[in-house]
């Protein structure tokens, strides 16, 4: 117990009890803190808006066209004539 005693008191002589908090190693070590927290804030703020986004990608892709839309988009860049978009259209429709 004794040897305790005497560790904590040599280390309080050597650095003193408020060493840490005088010039500029309390005014940064505080800015340090605030910066890593604000870091590490922002860090998880993009990863949950990157989760967001990547999560409402995969909702679009099931949007499906429907078949009789797809075929009157065919139809207006012409890559079917209206004799075969009119033959399409009545096999969908039934």
């Amino acid at each position: 117990m004794t040897t305790l005693t005497s560790i904590i008191q040599i280390l309080l002589q050597m650095n003193g009890p408020h060493q840490m908090m005088n010039g500029w190693g309390g005014g940064f070590g505080i800015a340090f803190m605030i910066f890593f927290w604000v870091l590490i804030s922002a860090l998880i703020v993009v990863f949950i808006w990157f989760l967001v986004q990547k999560g409402s990608d995969k909702k679009r892709d099931f949007d499906i066209e429907s078949p009789l839309e797809i075929i009157q988009k065919r139809y207006a860049r012409g890559e079917i004539d209206e004799e075969e978009y009119r033959r399409m259209k009545k096999e969908i429709l039934g």
